[in-house]
């Protein structure tokens, strides 16, 4: 059964939206085992448009789900996935965390629509 092992342990960098991690994240997925985020990965957590009806529905939630869909986007990531299975880790892990029916597969659609613009373009490490 798919579940975060560990906390989020994180803090907000000298940039107003990117975030650092103190300590490592780990998920174990149903659909691609252990994924292990790094202490000292940098993520701006669910980029969700500053549009006000968008953000205001959907901003703010899936903090640890969308670290881990930041890392399995990363060129290096282990295990290296594809575009549309880092995107259904993202589905499935906002399940687990309890995330209603609309707002998850909402933020899922988002993500097939426009996160192919950011798919395989950093590595694990690199600074956002």
């Amino acid at each position: 059964m798919s579940k975060f092992l560990t906390g989020l342990d994180a803090r907000l960098t000298d940039k107003d939206s990117v975030w650092i991690l103190d300590k490592s994240l780990v998920y174990e997925s149903d659909l691609v085992g252990i994924v292990e985020v790094p202490e000292g990965f940098y993520t701006d957590l669910a980029s969700v448009p500053r549009i006000p009806i968008a953000y205001e529905a959907f901003g703010g939630r899936s903090h640890r789900e969308a670290i881990i869909h930041d890392y399995l986007y990363r060129i290096d990531s282990r295990p290296v996935v594809s575009f549309m299975t880092a995107n259904k880790v993202f589905l499935e892990a906002m399940k687990v965390r309890g995330k209603g029916f609309f707002t998850r597969h909402a933020m899922y659609l988002g993500v097939c629509a426009g996160g192919i613009f950011s798919f395989h373009k950093k590595n694990v490490m690199d600074e956002i």
